[in-house]
This record gives C-alpha cells, sequence and structure tokens, in this order.
C-alpha cells in the first residue's frame, strides 16, 4: 500500500466511488488541487464550552490580516440538521447565517472577528453528514458497497471540507470540531481529519487541541493531569497535535506548560496561555506577541501568501480598537435586558457583544442588568427600570414573560427612558401603543392568544404567499425600505447626506409573525411612525416614535445584533448607547437634542457586511 505522499490522481475517486483495487477512499471534488488549500483543525478535550471558537477564530485573524483568505467550519456531533430547534439553555442562542442557516453562536464569533459573512456550507451536524450519505445510497452512489461508518461517513466528510475550501477559494480553512475527544458522537469526524491529514500529505493539515489546566481552591496550585489525559486521548485517536491551547482562570504557569509539552510532544512555544482576560478581543494580539501565526504559516508553508502592507494595516485597526476596550471609560450606563433566558448570558451572546462594540466606539462603560420578565409582574416593573439608561427588550418566542415585557415598554415610552426593541421587543412596543395610545382593547398576538380579539400581530396567509414562508420562519438576511427623514435613516444613512429620498439596508430575520396590515393606518394616525418596511409589500421593519415624543425609542422586526463587528458597530445599537449615555449624564447637554448624539453614531454600518 502507497504512502499518503505517493498517492496519485487515479486514486483519488469521485464521491461515492471506491475502486475494487484499492482500500483508498479518498473523495476530492472535480478540479481540486491538493497543496492548494490548508486545513486547521481545532479540537477540544478535558470537557467543552472552554472556547475552541474565540481561539480558532482569534488565530484566523491574524491569518487573514496577513491577507490569506479564510473559511471556517463549524462541526457538530448532534443529529438536529440545524440549530433552530435547540434549547438555549443548552446551547446558547441561535446564530442567523445570511443565508437563513441556523447555528450555533460559535459562527457568531467567527462573523465578528473575522468581518465576514458565512454561509450554510461552513456548518454542519451529524445530521447532515448522514443525510447526505443516506441520500446518494438510495440513488445508487456507492455502487452496491454496503455503506459503513469508515470510509463512506469519514468520506463525506472529506469531501464537504474539500468542497467549501474549493467553494471559498480559501487559502485556510479552519475547522473546529464541537465537543470533545472521546465523545461517541463525534469519532467519526476526528478519524475524518486523521484521514484527511494523511491523504493530503505533510505541511497541509495543523491540528489545534484545547484542553484544560485546573486550579482548585483548595490546593493553590495548577493541576495539568486532566489536561495530559485528555491529550494523551488525542493522541491514541491517530492524531498529533502541532499546537496546544491551555483554558485556565490564570495565567498557565512555566511547569504546567512544561508538562504540557513534555507529553503531547508540542515544543513549547507552541503551548499557549488561553487564561480568562478582560476581553476576547485581546486574544489575537497575545497570539500574535507570542508567535503563534508565524508558527501556523511555517507548519502549512503559507510564508508566500502574506501580504505585509495588508497586515500592518490590519493590526493598527485593531490595536486602536482594543486601546478603546482597555481605556478608562468616560461615561458609566446601565442598559436593562429584559428576556426570559436572563439567567444565561450565551442566550443573548450577540447582544451582548453589540452593545461592547457600540460602547467601546463611544468610550462608556456600561454595567448590563439582566431581568428575567417571567419573574416580574407589570406592577413591579417602574421600579425595577427605575436606575436603567436604556432598555431592550430582546427576540424570544412563547408567551412566559410577555405581559412584563410589554409592561417595560410602556414604562419607557411614558417615561422618555430610552428603548430599543428586538424581533420580539418590536412586537411587543406594537401591542404596546395599540394597547394604550390607540385604546384597541384586547390588542394582542395570535402566538399568545390564538382568540385574541384584535391580533394586531398575526400570521397572515397573504404574507406567507409573499414570503414563501408555509409553516417555517421567515430567515436570514432581507432588504428593508428606509424612510428618508426618520430616526432609522439617520442610523444607517450618511450624516453628511441627510436621507432625502427612500434607500434599502439589508438585516438579518428570525420570526414568524408580522404586524397586521389592518392595523397599519391607526397605528400611524395615533403617532407611531413605520420607518422601515419591506420594498414591495404592506410588511413593517421598523418603528420608531419621533423626536418630539420621545428621545430614543425603536424596533427591529430583525435582528440588528447579528451583524454587529468590533470595527463597525451596528447603527441601532450606536444610537441606543448614545441616548443612554446623555439620559445618564442629563447636565452635559443643557438641551438635549437627537442631531446631538447622532453625531456621535460616527462610521455607520450600512447595507452588508464583506462575503
Amino acid at each position: 500500500m502507497p504512502h499518503s505522499n505517493d498517492t496519485t490522481p487515479s486514486l483519488l475517486h469521485e464521491a461515492g466511488q471506491q475502486s475494487h483495487q484499492s482500500e483508498f477512499f479518498n473523495p476530492v471534488p472535480d478540479g481540486y488541487v491538493r497543496g492548494r488549500h490548508k486545513y486547521l483543525v481545532v479540537l477540544g478535550t478535558v470537557m467543552s464550552g472552554l472556547g475552541k471558537g474565540i481561539f480558532s477564530s482569534s488565530l484566523t485573524k491574524l491569518l487573514k490580516d496577513k491577507g490569506l483568505t479564510i473559511a471556517p467550519l463549524k462541526m457538530e456531533g448532534y443529529l438536529n440538521i440545524d440549530s433552530g430547534t435547540l434549547n438555549p439553555y443548552r446551547h446558547g442562542e441561535v446564530f442567523v447565517l445570511d443565508d437563513g442557516m441556523e447555528t450555533d453562536m460559535d459562527l457568531g464569533t467567527y462573523e465578528r472577528l473575522l468581518d465576514q459573512n458565512l454561509t450554510r456550507d461552513n456548518y454542519t451536524t451529524s445530521g447532515q453528514i448522514y443525510r447526505r450519505v443516506l441520500d446518494k445510497e438510495r440513488h445508487g452512489g456507492y455502487l452496491g458497497r454496503d455503506v459503513q461508518m469508515i470510509p463512506h461517513v469519514t468520506g463525506e466528510v472529506k469531501m464537504m471540507v474539500r468542497q467549501l475550501a474549493m467553494k471559498q477559494n480559501a487559502d485556510l480553512v479552519c475547522i473546529e470540531v464541537g465537543g470533545t475527544v472521546g465523545d461517541h458522537e463525534n469519532a467519526f469526524y476526528i478519524e475524518a481529519m486523521r484521514q484527511l491529514a494523511f491523504e493530503e500529505g505533510p505541511g497541509s493539515v495543523a491540528f489545534v487541541a484545547l484542553t484544560y489546566v485546573i486550579e482548585p481552591p483548595a490546593l493553590g496550585e495548577q493541576k495539568s493531569k486532566a489536561a495530559q489525559l485528555g491529550l494523551k486521548k488525542l493522541m491514541e485517536a491517530g492524531i498529533q497535535p502541532h499546537i496546544v491551547a491551555v483554558r485556565c482562570q490564570s495565567p498557565v504557569e512555566a511547569s504546567a506548560r512544561e508538562k504540557i509539552a513534555m507529553f503531547s510532544n508540542v515544543p513549547l512555544n507552541r503551548v499557549f496561555s488561553m487564561h480568562d482576560r478582560e476581553s476576547v478581543y485581546t486574544i489575537p494580539e497575545d497570539l500574535r506577541k507570542t508567535g503563534m501565526d508565524r508558527e501556523v504559516l511555517s507548519l502549512l508553508d503559507l510564508h508566500g501568501r502574506v501580504n505585509q502592507v495588508h497586515e500592518d494595516e490590519e493590526r493598527e485597526r485593531w490595536r486602536k480598537f482594543v486601546a478603546d476596550i482597555k481605556r478608562k471609560r468616560a461615561h458609566k450606563v446601565t442598559i436593562g435586558l429584559t428576556g426570559k433566558y436572563a439567567s444565561l448570558r450565551d442566550a443573548y451572546a450577540s447582544i451582548d457583544k453589540a452593545i461592547e462594540h457600540a460602547a467601546a466606539r463611544l468610550h462608556a462603560q456600561v454595567n448590563i442588568e439582566w431581568i428575567d420578565t417571567t419573574k416580574l409582574t407589570p406592577e413591579q416593573v417602574p421600579d425595577r427600570l427605575a436606575s436603567m439608561d436604556a432598555v431592550i427588550v430582546p427576540g424570544g418566542f412563547g408567551v412566559r414573560g410577555t405581559e412584563a415585557k410589554i409592561a417595560c415598554v410602556r414604562h419607557c415610552r411614558e417615561t422618555g427612558l430610552p428603548y430599543l426593541g428586538i424581533c420580539l421587543g418590536f412586537q411587543m412596543a406594537v401591542i404596546d401603543y395599540a394597547r394604550y395610545v390607540c385604546n384597541i382593547n384586547g390588542a394582542s398576538s395570535t402566538e399568545f392568544d390564538p382568540q385574541a380579539p384584535h391580533p394586531v400581530i398575526d400570521i397572515l396567509p397573504e404574507q406567507k404567499k409573499i414570503e414563501g414562508l408555509g409553516g417555517n420562519m421567515r430567515l436570514g438576511g432581507k432588504d428593508v425600505l428606509i424612510k428618508p427623514d426618520t430616526l432609522a435613516a439617520h442610523l444607517f444613512g450618511n450624516p453628511a447626506k441627510p436621507a432625502t429620498e427612500p434607500f434599502t439596508i439589508r438585516q438579518r430575520f428570525r420570526h414568524r409573525f408580522e404586524v397586521d396590515p389592518r392595523h397599519i393606518e391607526t397605528l400611524e394616525a395615533s403617532g407611531l411612525v413605520f420607518s422601515g418596511r419591506h420594498p414591495e409589500h404592506p410588511i413593517m421593519q421598523i418603528l420608531e416614535l419621533p423626536p418630539d415624543k420621545h428621545p430614543f425609542f425603536i424596533g427591529a422586526q430583525f435582528h440588528p445584533e447579528l451583524t454587529s463587528r468590533p470595527l463597525r458597530p451596528q447603527p441601532m445599537f450606536m444610537g441606543l448607547m448614545a441616548a443612554a449615555i446623555q439620559h445618564a449624564n442629563p447636565e452635559a447637554e443643557p438641551e438635549p437634542t437627537r442631531d446631538r448624539w447622532l453625531a456621535q453614531c460616527e462610521t455607520p454600518q450600512n447595507t452588508q457586511v464583506p462575503a
């Protein structure tokens, strides 16, 4: 049997085919050139949730800054086709890509750090892999062979990885395998990555192991034995790591790093301390200081593809952002986040990051109050929000906690407290306005009350036909038509050139219910402004109150947090942050005006982020 270096193109069969003369099963797409694409594989040990996505996205950010084209890929072991039905308490938020794919929160980390839109090709689950294999089997794609985990399921993984590399013309595909080594559901992924390294040959695949050093308070020292055993498990699977990232509460001591290096056969300079930091956004620079980016270039022979000028420019931009993160903040504000998953911050991870991006730009120190609306009565709302400088009502599904959310909206509207409603928060604002301004008794949503006498929020048959919704949600990037001379126009437009004509932006949606068009005229006649709409149909996307009625009150049917980036904060969060600063410091501006804080919303993020 030939060595991997001697594998010839004649042995590289098309997907789903295997020669009777060879046991090699190395499926490649048409036109694939071995050596053109390199692979970085990140695997976890000891336990999950240590930050594989943060480490891999930070490292690949450095490589992208050098001018390389990066294609992340997250592999999940569960059988769900996507993350849309997963419980936020178990998996955190559902992150929606522009093409509508519902993924886990790690894809959001990649999009933010790399500042690029990802697609469904950048995410897979065991369910997707098995479905592809079974579909091929039903169509005779395996030429009568008995279909097995090895080589066919592992072959499908390799095929998918190579297709991604070609489709996105990637210099480097960064593959993150969810869970940990030893999880039964991830075994075929790990075996596929071992095979990939064998078939691609030396200098084509680099492995990163993320492990954990324990610091028991009772012992007062760092213990690396669990990390050593986890790395041993990885090597038993046939994978020799090239880099080890070590999670720990405090910086990993030299003795622990030395033990890990010795027992994993990894040079000490490639054992990185990934300890807790003030911000995850400082990790890329720390990786650069240790030379980890250059180590990857050497391991994968990528030095020749580096654009030094581009790297210097990007490094300076990032340095300024990190300096903003670290600097002493001029303003202190408190923002209330009212949701039914408030006990788990990961359920609102993108909102948390969007707030952080805006706060860094406007030099604000933010205290987020996580308010569980399932434990809050409408009568308790005024006291609970008394210390807030702004309120966010985020997205969600189901009836639990909705009356408290409506009470939060009403309190913000009546007291002038800056307000941002997201998805469900948009719908709550409509219900509040219908009930207490338009005096529509019984105004509600059919999601909460199918027999509501006045369903101002509903699923409309004509909208199903328009959007092709069927029984599913409206998902992914959609165009929103912005009305000129509105708050939305100021936020999303060019401050130097006030919009006199409507323009469109692109935002990401994840919802089923809409504003019933039969109530739009009544709502608008009473002063509510729908400043963002569907470009062709009577579907409302953004609402707001005019400046003579409220300093900052806006809601979006879409999820603005999904497109916020560290260097390009999302406009609605920038506006909310500026309004919160003004609310916290009213004496700083004797006659506060909307234009005053709008001027702070520099470099607005417009229609689309880079592909």
